[in-house]
Protein backbone atom coordinates (compact mmCIF):
# COMPACT_ATOMS: atom_id res chain seq x y z
CA UNK A 1 0.00 0.00 0.00
CA UNK A 2 1.36 3.20 -0.67
CA UNK A 3 0.61 6.92 0.36
CA UNK A 4 -2.00 7.60 -2.12
CA UNK A 5 -3.83 4.58 -1.61
CA UNK A 6 -4.20 4.81 2.48
CA UNK A 7 -5.50 8.77 1.80
CA UNK A 8 -7.79 7.29 -0.91
CA UNK A 9 -9.33 4.70 1.70
CA UNK A 10 -9.98 7.99 3.97
CA UNK A 11 -11.31 10.22 1.57
CA UNK A 12 -13.53 7.56 0.34
CA UNK A 13 -14.89 6.53 3.94
CA UNK A 14 -15.21 10.10 4.24
CA UNK A 15 -17.10 10.77 1.50
CA UNK A 16 -19.60 7.53 2.41
CA UNK A 17 -20.90 9.28 5.23
CA UNK A 18 -22.70 12.20 6.59
CA UNK A 19 -21.47 12.66 9.55
CA UNK A 20 -17.18 12.77 10.55
CA UNK A 21 -17.55 10.93 13.52
CA UNK A 22 -18.58 8.00 11.45
CA UNK A 23 -15.70 8.09 9.11
CA UNK A 24 -13.43 5.32 11.49
CA UNK A 25 -15.84 2.62 11.46
CA UNK A 26 -16.09 3.23 7.82
CA UNK A 27 -12.41 3.25 7.10
CA UNK A 28 -12.00 0.08 9.75
CA UNK A 29 -14.78 -1.46 7.79
CA UNK A 30 -13.07 -1.08 4.02
CA UNK A 31 -9.58 -2.33 6.30
CA UNK A 32 -10.83 -5.02 7.29
CA UNK A 33 -11.46 -6.51 3.34
CA UNK A 34 -7.99 -6.08 3.12
CA UNK A 35 -5.18 -8.34 3.69
CA UNK A 36 -3.45 -8.61 7.15
CA UNK A 37 -0.31 -6.93 5.39
CA UNK A 38 -2.36 -4.13 4.25
CA UNK A 39 -3.69 -2.92 7.15
CA UNK A 40 0.00 -3.15 8.93
CA UNK A 41 0.76 -1.04 5.83
CA UNK A 42 -2.37 1.00 6.38
CA UNK A 43 -1.31 1.68 10.10
CA UNK A 44 2.55 2.13 9.19
CA UNK A 45 1.27 5.22 6.67
CA UNK A 46 -0.53 6.27 9.78
CA UNK A 47 2.11 6.65 12.41
CA UNK A 48 3.94 8.06 9.30
CA UNK A 49 1.42 10.90 8.90
CA UNK A 50 0.97 11.49 12.85
CA UNK A 51 4.82 11.44 13.00
CA UNK A 52 4.67 14.78 10.01
CA UNK A 53 2.16 16.59 11.81
CA UNK A 54 3.94 16.05 15.16
CA UNK A 55 4.06 20.31 15.22
CA UNK A 56 4.11 23.01 17.37
CA UNK A 57 1.99 25.21 14.74
CA UNK A 58 -0.65 22.50 14.53
CA UNK A 59 -0.69 21.97 18.51
CA UNK A 60 -1.37 25.86 18.63
CA UNK A 61 -4.47 25.61 16.56
CA UNK A 62 -5.62 22.55 18.60
CA UNK A 63 -5.67 24.49 21.75
CA UNK A 64 -7.42 27.39 20.25
CA UNK A 65 -9.78 25.23 18.16
CA UNK A 66 -10.63 23.29 21.43
CA UNK A 67 -9.84 25.72 24.22
CA UNK A 68 -6.74 24.06 25.47
CA UNK A 69 -4.73 20.99 24.82
CA UNK A 70 -3.23 18.22 26.39
CA UNK A 71 -0.84 15.82 24.96
CA UNK A 72 -3.13 13.09 24.46
CA UNK A 73 -5.74 16.10 23.37
CA UNK A 74 -3.53 16.83 20.25
CA UNK A 75 -2.97 12.82 19.15
CA UNK A 76 -7.24 13.09 19.14
CA UNK A 77 -6.98 16.27 17.23
CA UNK A 78 -4.36 15.20 14.69
CA UNK A 79 -6.62 12.00 14.40
CA UNK A 80 -9.41 14.29 13.29
CA UNK A 81 -7.26 16.18 10.89
CA UNK A 82 -6.84 13.10 9.08
CA UNK A 83 -10.53 12.19 9.11
CA UNK A 84 -11.25 15.50 7.81
CA UNK A 85 -9.49 13.68 4.50
CA UNK A 86 -6.30 14.87 2.25
CA UNK A 87 -6.84 18.01 0.54
CA UNK A 88 -8.02 19.55 4.31
CA UNK A 89 -4.76 17.57 5.89
CA UNK A 90 -2.18 19.02 3.43
CA UNK A 91 -3.84 22.46 3.16
CA UNK A 92 -3.74 22.64 7.33
CA UNK A 93 0.39 21.25 7.06
CA UNK A 94 0.99 24.24 4.81
CA UNK A 95 -1.33 26.74 6.14
CA UNK A 96 -3.00 25.65 10.04
CA UNK A 97 -4.74 28.66 10.26
CA UNK A 98 -6.63 27.12 7.06
CA UNK A 99 -8.38 25.07 9.59
CA UNK A 100 -10.72 28.21 10.34
CA UNK A 101 -12.32 28.02 6.94
CA UNK A 102 -13.91 24.98 7.81
CA UNK A 103 -13.64 23.66 11.58
CA UNK A 104 -16.19 23.51 13.92
CA UNK A 105 -16.39 22.79 17.78
CA UNK A 106 -14.66 19.90 18.66
CA UNK A 107 -11.93 18.42 16.81
CA UNK A 108 -10.99 15.50 18.38
CA UNK A 109 -11.42 11.74 17.17
CA UNK A 110 -9.89 9.35 19.05
CA UNK A 111 -11.08 6.47 16.92
CA UNK A 112 -9.47 7.41 14.10
CA UNK A 113 -6.37 6.57 15.33
CA UNK A 114 -7.35 2.82 16.07
CA UNK A 115 -8.65 1.76 12.86
CA UNK A 116 -6.19 -0.37 11.82
CA UNK A 117 -6.02 -1.82 15.02
CA UNK A 118 -9.83 -2.74 14.64
CA UNK A 119 -9.48 -3.78 11.35
CA UNK A 120 -6.66 -6.29 11.87
CA UNK A 121 -8.49 -7.91 14.80
CA UNK A 122 -11.67 -8.21 13.21
CA UNK A 123 -9.64 -9.82 10.09
CA UNK A 124 -7.58 -11.91 11.58
CA UNK A 125 -8.79 -12.35 15.67
CA UNK A 126 -5.49 -11.55 16.70
CA UNK A 127 -4.19 -8.26 18.49
CA UNK A 128 -2.60 -5.80 15.77
CA UNK A 129 1.80 -6.58 15.51
CA UNK A 130 3.27 -3.76 16.61
CA UNK A 131 6.31 -4.58 15.93
CA UNK A 132 5.84 -4.55 12.41
CA UNK A 133 5.56 -1.18 11.76
CA UNK A 134 7.83 2.01 13.51
CA UNK A 135 7.05 5.40 14.88
CA UNK A 136 9.70 7.94 13.70
CA UNK A 137 7.35 10.74 15.40
CA UNK A 138 10.01 13.55 16.97
CA UNK A 139 11.03 13.10 20.88
CA UNK A 140 9.42 16.97 20.91
CA UNK A 141 7.20 18.79 18.18
CA UNK A 142 9.01 20.20 15.54
CA UNK A 143 8.69 23.88 14.94
CA UNK A 144 8.69 26.75 17.59
CA UNK A 145 7.36 26.53 20.98
CA UNK A 146 4.65 29.35 21.79
CA UNK A 147 3.15 30.48 24.59
CA UNK A 148 -0.70 30.78 25.10
CA UNK A 149 -0.24 34.69 25.20
CA UNK A 150 1.02 34.72 21.79
CA UNK A 151 -1.41 32.61 20.40
CA UNK A 152 -4.28 35.21 18.84
CA UNK A 153 -1.38 37.55 17.36
CA UNK A 154 0.05 33.87 15.70
CA UNK A 155 -3.38 33.04 14.19
CA UNK A 156 -5.77 35.37 14.56
CA UNK A 157 -8.85 33.99 12.62
CA UNK A 158 -8.64 30.85 14.23
CA UNK A 159 -8.28 33.08 18.18
CA UNK A 160 -11.60 35.50 16.57
CA UNK A 161 -13.91 32.30 15.22
CA UNK A 162 -12.61 29.58 18.22
CA UNK A 163 -12.10 32.09 21.60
Amino acid sequence: MDRDTFWKIIDDARESVDDLYDVASAITERLAKLTPEDIVAFKQHQWDVEAESYRWDLWAVAYIVNGGCSDDGFDYFRGWLMANGRKRFETAMANPESIADWAEGDAEYEDMLYVAIDAYKQKTGKEFPYDSVTSKRPTDPVGEEWEEGQLETMYPGLWKKFC
